[in-house]
Formats: C-alpha cells, structure tokens, sequence
C-alpha cells in the first residue's frame, strides 16, 4: 500500500473517530440508575440515584427485588406483580439495560424524576433514548394504563398508552425522542401519567441516555471520505494491473 493511500486512510479513520466520540457521549448520568445512596426505596425519601431528583411517589428497585422483597416507602412497603409474588406476567428481574429500575406511580403523588443536563449546543438536536414498561403495584387488582410524559426544556413528547390486564406487565420496550436544544443547560424531566386512581398504576424507566445527532454535513463528509478512499484505491489496484 502506498504512503498517500496509508495518510488518506489514517486520516480518515481518525475522523470517524473524533466525529463518533462527539456524537456518541452520553450526556445524562447514571442514566441506569445504578448509583444509589441505600439500595431499593423510594426517591427522594429513604434513597437517591445520582444525578436524579424526583418529590413523587417514585421507586427504584435493584434486581430481582420488585417482587420479592419490594422497597420501603413512605407509606411502608411496595412491590410490583410478578412470578415472585403469584403472577405469571413475565417481570424479569432486570431491565434490558442492566441490574435497576425506576417504577413511579402515575396516579398517586405525581410528580417527575428529573436531572439538569449542561453542555448543550443551542440549535443542536440531541436524542433522548431510554427504556420504559407498565407494571402494577402487588395486593392491587383491575386493568391499568401508562405512558410517560418525557420533557427537555419547554418540549413535551409521550410515549404511546400501554395497557396491560389485571396483575399484568407490558414488557421492556424502547423509545427515542428527538430534541433541539434551546440553551447550554435544560432540564430532562421523565414524568408517569397512568390511569385509574385507586390502582396502583406503575410506569417503569432505565437505560436513559442522551447524544448529539449528527448534522448532515457530517455525514456528508464522512461519505465523501469513504468514496474517496475508494477512488484512490481503485486507482491503485489498475495502476497495478497495468503494469
């Protein structure tokens, strides 16, 4: 391989390398929830995850404990349905993206689960990805509804209406909502909208991250690097035939 192709390849793979790490930096923290200050609980009351604030009637169980053990709270001890407590619903004992969860009430003491995001470019869009299911609390019965209510600054997006039976569980699903940033420093705030009052609705949340989407003259020139070093390769290999 000659010295030009080796500097247009060097060059290129490293800035898909430097475009990537832009665009790749994951800006919320703990978007797992696995930074806690006393395990399972309710936020805000007898636990933290850190980078979170939340005054609702939100939980966060670490694994296997939503129907078994449960978390304490301010009104005592609450766990969600599954196979650990009598129902077959499938609530595994993690989420997809790792060990804890949130699970807030939509009906009950509603209040968001927030955290300041900085380094924002204004004018920049930036993706909110996250993982979220439906659940209801155990010892209650009936059919119950979620969805979240998902905020950056003053822009609002919800997730669609999950309904799920009696005791039941809608399983892990994920969601991606673009914002545009308006300032350096905006607010991220998850709020659970659930029906009916009286049983317990439950709006599960993990995996939150948000990055920088790429703008189109970055992949305009990203791709005009790879036809580039496609042209000089071509060139190079009937350079070689030909002689």
């Amino acid at each position: 391989m000659t010295k030009k192709v080796i500097a247009v390849l060097a060059a290129f793979v490293l800035t898909i390398g430097v475009l990537g790490s832009v665009h790749a930096a994951n800006l919320v923290q703990n978007g797992g929830f696995e930074t806690l200050t006393n395990g399972s609980g309710q936020l805000g009351f007898n636990t933290n995850a850190s980078g979170w604030s939340t005054t609702g009637y939100n939980f966060v169980f670490t694994s296997g404990t939503a129907d078994s053990v449960g978390a304490n709270g301010f009104f005592g001890n609450l766990q969600l349905w599954g196979p650990g407590n009598g129902s077959a619903n499938g609530l595994p004992a993690s989420s997809p993206d790792g060990k804890n969860y949130v699970a807030a009430d939509g009906a009950f003491e509603v209040a968001p689960i927030t955290q300041t995001i900085t380094g924002l470019t204004p004018g920049q869009t930036y993706g909110v990805t996250f993982y979220w299911g439906a659940a209801q609390q155990s010892g209650y019965t009936g059919p119950t509804t979620d969805q979240w209510a998902v905020s950056l600054g003053g822009d609002t997006q919800s997730t669609s209406i999950d309904s799920i039976a009696s005791q039941g569980f809608s399983g892990w699903q994920s969601q991606t909502f673009d914002y545009t940033a308006s300032s350096g420093s905006e607010l991220l705030s998850f709020l659970a909208v659930g029906t009916p009052n009286g049983e317990p609705p439950f709006a599960l949340l993990d995996g939150v991250s948000m990055t920088a989407v790429p703008e189109p003259s970055s992949l305009v020139a990203m791709f005009a690097g790879v036809l580039l070093l496609g042209a000089i390769l071509r060139r190079r290999v009937r350079a070689k035939n030909v002689a």
